[in-house]
């Protein structure tokens, strides 16, 4: 049997279905403790990022045999459990890949330009030609925090439109391939001299709050920095106090320490007018 815990493409749910027993509920994501019942005769358990992979979960999963995560990242599954019980993992490698890379690109065009921020003054028969000239990401360079598929592939994008870059990777090889595509560099020079930050790295004990407030007090006030990797890499109330101060052009936030959102953990970005 086959369960699915969170939303899926219906188009893929419906061929699982043609040859297996099926079942699909996104919303067990919602309380987890209803998963585990279900669990007595599932062979194949497929997640997003919400669902959590536990320990315990896997030990109430006798006959699991693989686990399918619609994404790349790995953090909500207990790999090590894993692999004592030779449970394969999928990661869908490359399924988001493009959408990351247009979220970043507009991203960073849409902050650079201010111009959009101006529409209510225009409507008002304003004119405010100088504040919204705004800026050109051509000849700006990107700095990527994590150099793997998804930021490769933002590079060449960049690359494409104007922009110089770098990167920080300590767990890419010194003599990766990869590396002739960009300017390797340390954390400080990178936050110092970039002025678009992109984050594509993993949650891990090492990246949690690697933008604290100490790193981003090197950033420059002229700086975007964009997370759509994992929640939790950025320290987001250090964030948003140097938006609020203006000690930052802007910053798009794609993913989110406490997901989803809810009216208490949102309140600190309410009211920033620079924040995607």
């Amino acid at each position: 049997m086959i369960l699915i815990t969170e939303f899926m493409n219906s188009l893929s749910v419906n061929k699982l279905k043609q040859n297996y027993e099926v079942i699909y509920d996104p919303n067990l994501v919602e309380n987890q403790k209803n998963i585990l019942p279900l669990l007595k005769s599932t062979k194949a358990l497929i997640v997003r990022n919400r669902t959590k992979v536990t320990h315990d979960l896997i030990d109430h999963a006798p006959k699991l045999l693989c686990i399918g995560r619609l994404g790349v990242g790995l953090d909500n599954i207990d790999i090590d459990a894993c692999k004592k019980r030779k449970i394969t993992v999928f990661p869908a490698v490359g399924a988001n890949t493009k959408s990351v890379v247009e979220y970043v690109i507009t991203s960073s065009m849409y902050l650079m330009r201010e111009a959009y921020d101006f529409n209510s003054e225009m409507l008002k028969g304003d004119w405010p030609r100088q504040k919204a000239s705004g800026n050109e990401i051509n000849n700006k360079r990107l700095g990527l925090i994590g150099f793997g598929e998804i930021a490769q592939e933002t590079n060449k994008v960049a690359k494409l439109l104007g922009m110089k870059s770098q990167a920080y990777d300590p767990y890419l090889p010194y003599n990766s391939k990869h590396w002739k595509e960009t300017k390797k560099v340390e954390l400080e020079e990178l936050l110092k001299t970039s002025d678009v930050i992109s984050l594509h790295t993993p949650l891990t004990k090492q990246t949690y709050h690697l933008l604290n407030e100490k790193n981003l007090d090197l950033v420059k006030s002229s700086s975007i920095i964009i997370n759509a990797s994992r929640g939790g890499t950025v320290d987001e109330i250090a964030l948003c106090k140097k938006l609020k101060k203006g000690e930052l052009r802007g910053a798009a936030i794609d993913v989110y320490e406490n997901e989803p959102l809810n009216s208490n953990n949102s309140n600190m970005f309410k009211g920033i007018k620079n924040l995607i």
